[in-house]
């Protein structure tokens, strides 16, 4: 049943992580965007590269927030895989106990 865990905490993973990537995607579109009509209102060149400026801010936040998700997922994971209950057999067949942390065979 470990591998079933396992499986389940990588599908969630990865649907976290595509989540992740898409919020990023979509909000460095609309930082684009947003700095495109600043620019086109801008009349000074200082306020038009403040603009530019304020885009790259928020195209790094976004970026940011994206990996600190997927290294959050990654770390739910792996607490995942290391929570469950592992049944040991010995080469007789008899159960010797469980233990509380996964196998790494």
């Amino acid at each position: 049943m470990q591998s079933g865990k396992s499986a389940a905490a990588s599908a969630k993973e990865s649907a976290s992580n595509m989540a992740a990537s898409a919020k990023s995607g979509m909000e460095k579109a609309k930082a684009t965007v947003q700095e495109k009509g600043e620019k086109m209102t801008a009349h000074d060149p200082m306020q038009k590269e403040m603009a530019r400026e304020k885009k790259e801010e928020r195209k790094h936040e976004a970026e940011y927030e994206k990996q600190a998700t997927k290294e959050h997922n990654a770390a739910q994971k792996a607490m995942a895989g290391t929570t469950g209950t592992h049944t040991t057999t010995t080469t007789t067949g008899h159960h010797t106990g469980t233990t509380g942390a996964t196998p790494f065979h």
